[in-house]
């Protein structure tokens, strides 16, 4: 049994983790679960709350994902070094901590539990100094040290010399040259010389040009420099391997640290999530007993618009352990068992409710029987399915329950549902769970009436405006409405006589009320009188539908379409002139004919058949050949081939 799908309680958890920022509290907040410790609850319950206070005066603190970080942290411990970017990363999550600890700091001022926690928050200040000194914009800064500073100015200065060198070649043999200025190839300078004035280069050809007349050549005189300029890059990876493995023995050395750092940065964003529903959801902080009391005042449900929720008033326990709820369809009474069961769990899960005051029992299972069930796959039916569940739900009830059960008996035969209904009640009530039911079954009412711990409730519904008000009222039996609403919705007199003789007897079709024309006009409801004009007919007005139009038989015709195929040769009447048959005869007898410079329609009776298309042409034969235009049958054929969008000209 999915009770957290059942009532919806999995949206709220997806809203809830939507608002959490580290994979952790959000894992944290998918694996969430009852609490059944009253001392932890209460604690849970504390810390929403704080979370909540200290939001509304700091604002949302400065929290970040922080799972990065761990890889960075196992990569360290594996003896690997760390890239710039990987130290970054270190020291983003140090400034992360530093602001979380400062936002604690100041939430102190406040007297609030939840900031003293930046006690325990060590922002590492040392390391953070000694990563920022070292790296700059991702990668091991000049300054890191005196060996790379210098090292760094000699690749200046020898790329300098190297350039200089070559430009001063460039100049001087100008006239061998193909282009102004020197280039780069493959890591090496070059001079542009004409292939015709190799030989007056000393250097080597390091790359040509596209047609061959151009020769890229490094001078004798520049590749001394460019061997120097590369052992000044060996000592160069050297000397940045040296400090990067440095700075990450330093992050190892703080890797205990740092993993405290992080495990309470995420208890403390799951914390703060809570705060966020709270908010988001104007929640209030309930009161928690283990005494079987119940009480919620104004609540609403979690997944609906606060403006256009109904708030409802809710109270169980003591002598009233269970509840049946009655009314018509489309009340609200599913809504208003799933509001309170809802705000029930998100109490036991240390979340503020959406009620202006709440007061709830701790219960030790949540069950409950809501919706249709029917599953094919498993060959049930709605009520086969439906009494499974409930004899799941009987089989877990005890004293620490909460059960609520929509529609019960439905599904079935209503004197027997019925039965059923009243049979689930009395075993509910013997398990000594809280529960809360809805049905429509009068019987029902009436045993909730005569047994001891159960009490009707209604959900009111306006008879004017034939809209429910989504609001419960506990100690009153609700009604269908059945009758009053098929009534004020078209349904004729006689129908409804019909109707009410059925269910409850001769006398009481005989002394029903209707209503009459007049008192909807005196209601001031327009759309209403209306309605109740149309209940005045005897009879219901029957509305002139489509006919359906049968195909005449006609064994004539069918032999007429039969005698001219396509490909016939016929003879036209009165010219007596002979042609050949291009689309067969229609519904009005007429057909298409191919005479020598021009196509006709011509009615079947003008027309004799002189040779018939088999005796003329293989049986395969396309007749598009002769009917169709060159132009026509291009765009078939590449119709047939592939996807165009050329269109075929009909003739007229």
């Amino acid at each position: 049994m999915n009770i957290e799908k059942k009532i919806e309680f999995d949206k709220v958890k997806t809203i809830w983790k939507g608002l959490a920022i580290t994979d952790r509290a959000k894992e944290s907040i998918e694996n969430a679960g009852l609490c059944y410790s009253e001392k932890d609850l209460q604690k849970q319950l504390k810390d929403t709350t704080d979370a909540r206070n200290l939001m509304e005066a700091l604002g949302t603190p400065p929290l970040q994902n922080i799972t990065e970080i761990k890889e960075v942290l196992q990569i360290a411990e594996k003896g690997e070094c760390l890239s710039p970017y990987q130290l970054e990363r270190v020291e983003s999550v140090l400034a992360a901590i530093r602001r979380l600890k400062d936002y604690l700091e100041r939430g102190k001022a406040y007297q609030n539990s939840l900031a003293y926690y930046e006690e325990n928050l060590n922002a590492l200040p040392e390391l953070g100094e000694e990563i920022s000194t070292v790296i700059r914009n991702g990668e091991v800064d000049d300054y890191a040290s005196k060996e790379l500073s210098q090292i760094r100015r000699n690749l200046v200065k020898c790329e300098e010399e190297m350039k200089q060198k070559a430009e001063q070649i460039l100049r001087t043999k100008k006239e061998c040259m193909a282009d102004n200025y020197c280039t780069y190839r493959n890591g090496r300078i070059c001079l542009p010389v004409k292939k015709e004035y190799k030989l007056k280069i000393a250097g080597s050809v390091i790359d040509k040009s596209a047609t061959g007349s151009t020769l890229f050549i490094e001078p004798s005189g520049v590749a001394k420099y460019y061997e120097e300029m590369q052992l000044l890059k060996i000592r160069e990876e050297a000397e940045v391997y040296r400090i990067l493995y440095t700075v990450t023995a330093l992050v190892l050395a703080s890797a205990e640290t740092l993993r405290e750092n992080l495990d309470l940065m995420e208890k403390l964003d799951f914390i703060f999530s809570k705060g966020k529903l709270s908010m988001d959801m104007d929640g209030t902080m309930p009161r928690i007993n283990v005494e079987r009391k119940m009480k919620l005042v104004e609540a609403r449900h979690p997944l609906m618009d606060k403006a256009a929720a109904v708030p409802l008033t809710f109270e169980a326990g003591d002598v009233v352990r269970g509840i049946v709820i009655t009314g018509p369809n489309t009340g609200g009474k599913t809504v208003a068992i799933k509001t309170v069961m809802l705000n029930c769990m998100m109490a036991q899960y240390g979340l503020h409710v959406t009620c202006k005051e709440a007061d709830i029992c701790m219960n030790n299972a949540y069950l409950c029987d809501i919706g249709d069930g029917q599953n094919l796959s498993e060959n049930l039916s709605t009520f086969s399915a439906h009494i499974t569940n409930v004899l799941e739900v009987l089989q877990k009830a005890g004293p620490s329950s909460f059960v609520i059960m929509d529609e019960l008996g439905s599904g079935t035969d209503p004197t027997e549902g019925m039965g059923i209904a009243i049979a689930i009640l009395e075993e509910l009530r013997k398990s000594g769970a809280l529960f809360l039911v809805t049905t429509h079954y009068p019987e029902v009412k009436e045993y909730a009436e005569r047994a001891e711990e159960i009490v009707n409730a209604r959900m009111v519904f306006d008879k004017e405006t034939l809209r429910p008000t989504y609001q419960l009222v506990i100690g009153e039996a609700g009604e269908s409405c059945a009758f009053y609403i098929a009534e004020r919705l078209g349904m004729p007199e006689d129908m409804l006589k019909v109707a009410i003789r059925a269910a409850y007897g001769d006398t009481a079709a005989s002394t029903y009320a209707f209503r009459a024309p007049d008192e909807a006009q005196e209601d001031g409801a327009q759309e209403d009188k209306e309605k109740v004009d149309k209940v005045q007919a005897d009879k219901v007005k029957r509305e002139n539908m489509p006919k359906i139009v049968k195909a005449r038989k006609s064994g004539k015709n069918a032999e007429l379409f039969a005698k001219y195929k396509l490909g016939d040769s016929v003879m036209v009447y009165p010219d007596k002139k002979i042609g050949i048959v291009c689309e067969p005869m229609n519904e009005k007898g007429v057909l298409r004919v191919q005479m020598p410079d021009k196509k006709i329609w011509i009615n079947h009776k003008r027309v004799k058949l002189h040779v018939a298309a088999e005796e003329l042409y293989p049986e395969d034969y396309d007749f598009s050949i002769m009917f169709d235009t060159v132009e026509n049958r291009k765009k078939r054929h590449e119709m047939q081939r592939k996807y165009t969008d050329v269109m075929i000209e009909s003739e007229e």
